[in-house]
């Protein structure tokens, strides 16, 4: 199948954004389990029906309004939400106006402009401008918590703690190798980790991320990684919140708020 806008196959198109609708589908969720059902919902409805690719709107912005399609007709719940990390974030997203996160993702951290935005989530345009103003600080007043920062830039670390701290989360470190990130979070339990991947030393901040995780269970976690594509292969455990590099401040300020929602530790003050 083609789709109207060139000779290029469907298949084609929707194959080389869907690493970007699964970050989404997870940032929104905070679960690769979720994140990939509603993406896999998302494509067999497409099978079924793929008038959503007619006319000229582009093919990402089509294959995401499909999933809002799905998102919004499930009540926008999130999967196996009976307990745990899951049952907490809808809990808080229940306090949250209606598609302020949402919005608010579409923009920063998949970059759709608000016309684009509107398109997805079958909106007006107005009432996307309206709840871009309010998600971000809802989100920020929603949670605030304990953030752990593995950077070996030393500009880029004291830039993210910056911008963490104006969020009102506190900052417990900053850690430039995989030794330091264990120390720091053994000795200071985040509720959150914000991690590179390449590190100085030519450690990974995957395996110090790991030796956390390993040592206290759940905590979320944000990847920054100028190659998000590749950490969402499918093939090996992934992670459920990823930036890009280069990244903008709102996409860190965006992710920073959807990851907190997931966190379980009692110092969250909601």
């Amino acid at each position: 199948m083609s789709t109207p806008q060139d000779a290029t196959p469907l298949t084609t198109h929707i194959g080389a954004e869907l690493p970007y609708l699964r970050r989404y589908g997870r940032a929104l969720t905070g679960s690769q389990k979720s994140g990939d059902a509603y993406a896999a919902a998302t494509l067999e409805a497409i099978l079924e029906d793929t008038s959503a690719f007619e006319g000229n709107i582009a093919p990402k912005t089509a294959l995401f309004r499909v999933f809002h399609s799905i998102w919004d007709s499930s009540g926008s719940r999130i999967e196996d939400a009976s307990d745990g990390l899951e049952a907490k974030a809808q809990a808080h997203l229940s306090r949250l106006t209606k598609n302020t996160r949402e919005a608010l993702l579409l923009r920063s951290l998949e970059d759709f402009p608000p016309a684009e935005v509107a398109t997805i989530m079958q909106i007006d345009l107005s009432e996307v401008e309206h709840l871009l103003s309010v998600a971000e600080q809802e989100l920020s007043d929603a949670i605030q918590g304990r953030v752990l920062i593995i950077e070996d830039e030393a500009i880029i670390a004291m830039d993210l703690e910056a911008l963490v701290k104006s969020m009102g989360h506190e900052v417990v470190g900053l850690a430039p190798t995989r030794t330091d990130a264990v120390e720091m979070g053994k000795k200071e339990r985040p509720d959150l980790i914000l991690a590179d991947i390449h590190l100085a030393d030519k450690s990974s901040g995957i395996d110090a991320v790991n030796d956390l995780l390993g040592h206290f269970g759940e905590i979320p976690v944000i990847f920054i990684t100028a190659y998000p594509e590749r950490l969402l292969t499918g093939e090996r455990p992934e992670p459920a919140f990823l930036i890009s590099k280069p990244y903008v401040e709102d996409q860190v300020r965006s992710a920073v708020g959807q990851a907190m929602f997931f966190s379980s530790t009692e110092t969250l003050k909601a």
